[in-house]
């Protein structure tokens, strides 16, 4: 099988087939976002501006940690550090600079989307996203392939003698299975209505060990892979530790709550517990709790009462039977 061309030609404009690649794994991922946000009853549109600077936030970060990491390389070859067309964007640098750069923005233009609320609304997306792109990207660059082999699907890659493993399909149907393992601990959750947080979690932790196994197994590498061998440790570690104190946490507050008697219904999208604190349609008209947070229903009653204390129009009791009497 003969390698995937890295480039080609437009009459005098060079396409890289990688570029290509990323162009349309991050149009999916925004896409896909925003397609939750609606969901979920969050407003989109704040999306459309952050998306550019999460992306250059994101591939700056990726180029910059990579960079970093093989310097012993790059300090030799200062003219490669900006060819990003070769390939060469670490993952866990462009989380580090693009999610950072989201959560400033949807802080910013999108004040209803709480941080952990967001996380968990992510998570699928990016991890979607890595499957893509993994696909779409190191498969289609410059020697994206893995260790050298005479499998029968060993393929052969740009700038590479013979067969390889071809790690970035390995990658993509790895990212594949922790997404649709995702869905599922997300709809675990919706049935049980808490905690938030725990489907970034896990989603961290499963990237994380999937990480480990490829840089441990298959791909050849130097100090650059260790640091992403170490970085995926601490990934799976802290995922479970935070996954197993959120649902640990949670289980407390039940039982508390279950021990001071029945829980007030709280008004909300029902099987959501990530919906949009937007006021809800109810059957009771003197209900307007909100959903998902029943205090700001009491208030939205002292605010009304307040209203009246300061309005002239409104009726004294007392000078109501002052003027009877008389």
């Amino acid at each position: 099988m003969k390698p995937i061309p890295v480039v080609f030609h437009i009459g005098p404009l060079q396409i890289h087939t990688y570029g290509i690649g990323l162009a349309i794994t991050f149009w999916v991922s925004y896409r896909y976002f925003a397609r939750r946000l609606r969901a979920h009853g969050y407003d989109d549109a704040w999306l459309t501006r952050a998306f550019i600077w999460i992306i250059i936030a994101s591939v700056v970060g990726a180029r910059a940690v990579h960079v970093i990491a093989n310097w012993g390389f790059y300090s030799r070859n200062l003219g490669d550090i900006l060819a990003v067309w070769h390939g060469g964007l670490s993952s866990f640098g462009g989380l580090l600079g693009g999610v950072p750069t989201g959560v400033y923005l949807a802080h910013r233009w999108c004040k209803s989307l709480r941080l952990v609320v967001a996380a968990d609304l992510v998570a699928p997306v990016l991890v979607l996203a890595w499957a893509i792109g993994r696909l779409l990207g190191p498969q289609l660059m410059y020697a994206g392939g893995g260790y050298p082999t005479t499998a029968w699907y060993g393929m052969e890659y740009a700038g590479q003698v013979g067969k390889r493993l071809p790690v970035p399909i390995f990658q993509s149907l790895e990212c594949l299975l922790i997404y649709f393992l995702a869905l599922q601990i997300e709809k675990y959750i919706a049935r049980r209505g808490s905690p938030f947080g725990v489907v970034a979690a896990a989603s961290a932790t499963l990237y994380g060990g999937a990480r480990l196994n490829d840089e441990s197994v298959l791909l050849p590498h130097g100090k650059g892979g260790v640091a992403v061998e170490v970085v995926s440790v601490v990934f799976v570690i802290v995922g479970l530790l935070f996954t197993a104190w959120l649902l640990w946490r949670d289980r407390n507050r039940m039982r508390e709550a279950a021990l001071r008697g029945p829980v007030p219904h709280v008004v909300g999208v029902p099987g959501d517990p990530w919906a949009s604190p937007q006021p809800v349609e109810t059957d009771d008209a003197g209900d307007a709790a909100l959903a998902g947070d029943a205090v700001l229903a009491g208030d939205a009653a002292l605010a009304g009462e307040g209203s009246l204390a300061g309005d002239p129009r409104a009726i004294d009791p007392g000078k109501e039977s002052r003027a009877n009497a008389e």
